[in-house]
């Protein structure tokens, strides 16, 4: 006990500057030593099977520009009964337009029309030679989400109470950036989605041990200091790709839309705590679903029939609700 008392007594006798000087010695350290490894996994594909579906003719092919000309592609799914509201879906990563039929059939039938669309390199929708994909979302798959927020705005029967957004995985982390920059949009359901910060963060700190053995010393460093390393390499990564992977978690925080968060209890790529930890930034209306016993992008399957009930019925409270309400006459008109 007094060899510690006089071990913090020390540490409050540094000067701060000198403690600065330390702690940039050791960033500087550690990104010359670990980045070039971080950069390596940051760019690892996930191994798990991309769901994808089957062309079918009761939907509306659809083929819109980017902003930066490209051609994307899309398919819209009209609902046979009176139309409740209008729903953008984003697919997860490597995915196709097709396969949103899984996930909305029973929205397109509770009342919804939905707009599936594959960002580009992926599906039918044109390449960018200069853009190579991956699980993380960049500055484009944003500009292209808004893109189809602008074509389903422009459309002859735009819906003018706005939109609602339903994404899966990164198309889920794609809705939050998009939402947050689009006043069109009016609530938001993800089901799988993260960001880059609060999920890189926590396996460096689970992993680090790979590549070093001083497990008191790692122990010892604060988070925002791994954070701050990690950071280093997925700017390097960014710049090396020709890109911005724009912070998912700032976009939440800004969020004041209705938020329906599905996660798997059981995903052992984004762990249900990271998830927590996203959608405590949210601060309007929201709502956090784990479903026992799901993986990643598996809780429609282990959840059944509970799936489509709560997503409709989060859409009847949010969206048809809104469009309802605006179709009102105003009192005294």
């Amino acid at each position: 006990m007094v060899f510690w008392f006089w071990v913090g007594a020390a540490v409050l006798m540094v000067p701060p500057i000198a403690i600065g000087l330390v702690m940039a010695a050791l960033y500087l350290y550690l990104r010359w030593k670990y980045v070039g490894f971080l950069v390596r996994i940051f760019q690892e594909r996930p191994l798990f099977v991309v769901p994808r579906g089957q062309p079918t003719d009761d939907a509306d092919p659809v083929a819109f520009a980017a902003a930066d000309g490209l051609t994307l592609r899309g398919c819209y799914l009209r609902t046979p009964v009176a139309r409740k509201g209008v729903i953008l879906f984003g697919l997860e990563y490597g995915s196709d337009r097709w396969a949103c039929r899984h996930y909305c059939e029973p929205l397109v039938a509770a009342g919804y029309d939905v707009f599936a669309y594959e960002p580009r390199n992926q599906g039918d929708s044109d390449k960018d030679a200069a853009y190579e994909p991956l699980q993380w979302v960049t500055d484009k798959d944003v500009a292209d989400m808004r893109a189809a927020v602008k074509y389903l705005l422009a459309r002859p029967d735009a819906d003018p109470a706005g939109i609602g957004v339903f994404g899966i995985s990164k198309g889920g982390s794609t809705a939050f950036l998009a939402a947050q920059a689009e006043p069109a949009v009016r609530c938001v359901v993800t089901d799988g989605a993260y960001a880059t910060y609060t999920t890189i963060v926590p396996y460096m700190r689970r992993w680090i041990s790979i590549y070093s053995d001083r497990v008191k010393f790692q122990r010892a460093l604060p988070t925002w200091f791994y954070g701050l390393v990690g950071m280093t390499g997925v700017k390097r990564v960014a710049r090396n790709r020709g890109v911005n992977y724009p912070s998912v978690e700032k976009a939440v925080g800004k969020l004041r839309r209705p938020l329906l968060m599905i996660h798997g209890d059981g995903d052992t790529y984004i762990k249900p705590e990271m998830a927590r930890v996203l959608f405590g930034l949210a601060k309007g209306a929201k709502e956090l679903w784990v479903v026992p016993k799901a993986k990643h992008n598996q809780a429609l399957t282990v959840a059944g029939d509970e799936y489509p009930r709560r997503v409709v019925a989060f859409f009847d409270r949010h969206l048809a609700g809104v469009a309802a309400a605006a179709a009102e006459p105003a009192v005294g008109s």
